[in-house]
């Protein structure tokens, strides 16, 4: 097993202090400090300097791959260091329910299984909360990346960086989400309000209908108990007739009976606690037995056979079944379940005119003050733009495009768009009386790479990044425009970490601090290492990529050159 580790002095203005793989790709174990400063990273085509990228993007959120594995029965294990105690990431990790740690370890393993962990200060995290934390951290620029200048997005990211308006787009994306739910509850309301009008003028004549009607809870059981009585009064009547002559026949009714029975009751009671109970039994039982035929006589003299009451009962009987018919309904309760909705939708319709222009006044309020935001936003803009291009130009002069001149337009929307009012129109002239075009029209790779350089070197100067990482983005640049390359990234490192990873020499040359990455033969298998070029190592290594393996003295020479300029 190899294990290199390459230590600097670390200040404190460092983000990427260290970097470990394990069992990744061609890695068996790995393990490098970084300094602040421009570092270089040279190296053999397949040396396996995109498998270093490949694991410092594991523990920047990206999606992990069981084949990435070296040996299929032991994890990968990914770890990178970060210095985070100068940027305000303190509310990221309370937010995400995260412990703060100056020096935050941020941590992947592959298990042999295929499952992916992550883990931020040893707290298990998401890949979407570890994402959103490396875009806070590390800027990966490889070549492809160039395309990103013809995206409108970011562009505006460009602009907005100078015209220093975070605030005002804070303000205004909570503003337009505000505005599309109150636009979207309004529309809801129109909507409804349409459907229930169509249907306004019957609604209100079933809800007038069951007013009317004015049923109570429990009287369809009352109404049916009723009616069947009064269907049934002469049959009814002769039992309450005949009840009551049990009650009341001279000598042999039921009340003489009881009478007699409590009189010997009462005699026994005497001679016995237990016979004056039950005389006291008796006594109560006399008592329901009067109450009980005092009712039967009362019903009998009231209840009379009446079609005309028949009827009455009748028809409101027949009214409840037609309406729970009507309403596809079981009871009364829903009935007036029924009632309860059709007088919210009527009511809706009927107050829909107050409740629609409320929504609009709110709208309008939230209106007013996006308008107002995206104001702002373009003034900042405007103010924004001369800066830029003046910037950029300058930066392009030095990076041999002299003749390349930028036009920026701001043009106002109709529309609340995502980040204010403005429609941006980014043209380009790379020669002295040429039109202005689009970016993507007319500029080549090379001028588009050199173009992204200058303006991420200006970006150093106005975000808050800590690291960007330059991924072989001279390709196809050679001679004075390498160097020129060269030395604004070495400015980019005063404000910022800049790791570059490059094949040329004029660059490599520049750097701070130079890493090798090469491949050497172990146990019968070839892996990828890293070290630290000192000295003589440093000059031979710029004198191989300039002349190849083959060293000659002029390229020694070259070299040193190279070195001390």
């Amino acid at each position: 097993m190899s294990v290199i580790t390459l230590i600097f002095f670390e200040k404190q203005k460092l983000m990427l202090t260290s970097l470990s793989i394990k069992n990744f790709a061609l890695i068996d174990d790995l393990f490098v400090n970084f300094s602040e400063g421009f570092s270089i990273i040279t190296g053999e085509t397949g040396a396996g300097k995109s498998i270093l990228l490949g694991g410092l993007a594991l523990i920047l959120g990206k999606r992990a791959d069981l084949s990435s594995l070296k040996d299929d029965k032991k994890k990968c294990v990914i770890e990178g260091e970060f210095l985070i105690n100068k940027y305000n990431l303190k509310s990221f990790f309370d937010k995400n329910d995260i412990d703060f740690e100056e020096r935050t370890i941020i941590r992947r393993e592959i298990l042999p299984s295929g499952k992916s962990r992550a883990f931020i200060n040893d707290t298990p995290t998401t890949l979407t909360i570890l994402s959103s934390l490396s875009d806070k951290l590390i800027d990966v620029h490889s070549q492809h990346q160039t395309l990103q200048l013809a995206d409108a997005d970011f562009q505006f990211l460009i602009i907005d960086s100078l015209a220093d308006i975070s605030e005002y787009l804070s303000s205004y994306k909570k503003g337009l989400s505000l505005y599309k739910k109150l636009s979207s509850e309004l529309q809801i309301l129109i909507n409804k309000q349409q459907e229930a009008a169509s249907q306004h003028e019957y609604n209100s004549f079933l809800l007038n209908e069951l007013v009317e009607a004015n049923f109570k809870q429990n009287e369809q059981e009352i109404l049916e108990e009723t009616l069947e009585k009064l269907n049934h009064a002469e049959e009814i009547k002769i039992h309450l007739t005949e009840a009551e002559q049990l009650g009341d026949v001279e000598e042999i009714g039921i009340a003489d009976l009881l009478h007699k029975y409590q009189n010997i009751l009462n005699k026994l009671s005497k001679f016995s606690k237990d016979f004056s109970e039950l005389s006291n039994r008796v006594t109560s039982l006399k008592i329901e037995f009067e109450d009980i035929a005092q009712e039967l006589n009362n019903s009998n003299e009231t209840l009379e056979y009446s079609p005309k009451e028949i009827e009455k009962y009748n028809s409101r009987l027949q009214l409840l079944y037609d309406l729970l018919k009507k309403h596809q309904v079981a009871n009364i309760e829903e009935l007036l379940e029924k009632q309860e909705l059709l007088t919210d939708t009527v009511s809706s319709v009927e107050n829909a005119t107050s409740i629609l222009e409320q929504k609009k006044d709110e709208i309008s309020e939230v209106e007013n003050k996006l308008n107002n935001l995206s104001k702002s936003i373009t003034e900042n803009r405007k103010k924004a733009i001369p800066i830029l291009i003046k910037q950029l130009e300058a930066l392009l002069i030095k990076l041999e495009m002299p003749t390349t001149s930028f036009k920026i337009n701001l043009m106002e929307s109709r529309d609340f768009l995502s980040n204010g009012k403005d429609i941006l129109e980014f043209l380009i002239a790379t020669n002295k009386g040429s039109n202005y075009e689009p970016l993507k029209k007319i500029a080549s790779g090379g001028e588009m790479s050199r173009i992204m350089l200058g303006v991420k070197s200006i970006l150093s100067n106005y975000s808050n990044l800590p690291t960007i990482i330059f991924d072989e983005i001279d390709t196809g640049v050679s001679g004075e425009v390498s160097n020129r390359i060269a030395s604004v990234m070495s400015s980019m490192s005063d404000n910022m970490q800049v790791i570059a990873i490059t094949h040329l020499p004029q660059i490599a040359a520049k750097g701070d601090h130079h890493f090798k990455v090469y491949k050497s033969e172990m146990n019968n298998q070839t892996v990828t290492n890293i070290k630290i070029l000192t000295g003589l190592e440093r000059v031979e290594e710029v004198a191989e990529m300039l002349s190849g393996k083959e060293i000659a003295d002029s390229a020694i020479m070259h070299a040193k050159q190279l070195l001390n300029q």
